[in-house]
């Protein structure tokens, strides 16, 4: 059976935030070394974290 993770928006925010924090990054900055391939493998899975959470945070609006 599936595990599913409920999450409210506060809490994926919160998220977001702590993973920009863990990598000393803005989104900003994350996004522009993503789009050139200049990110280490940690950063890499911050990012597409973040891509997920945004994703979700869409369809939360």
């Amino acid at each position: 059976m599936p595990t599913v993770i409920h999450r409210t928006r506060s809490e994926l925010e919160v998220q977001r935030e702590q993973l920009l924090a863990r990598v000393n990054m803005s989104y900003d900055e994350l996004a522009e070394r993503a789009a050139t391939y200049s990110l280490s493998m940690d950063e890499l899975d911050v990012w597409h974290t973040i891509e997920g959470l945004d994703y979700l945070l869409e369809g939360d609006s």
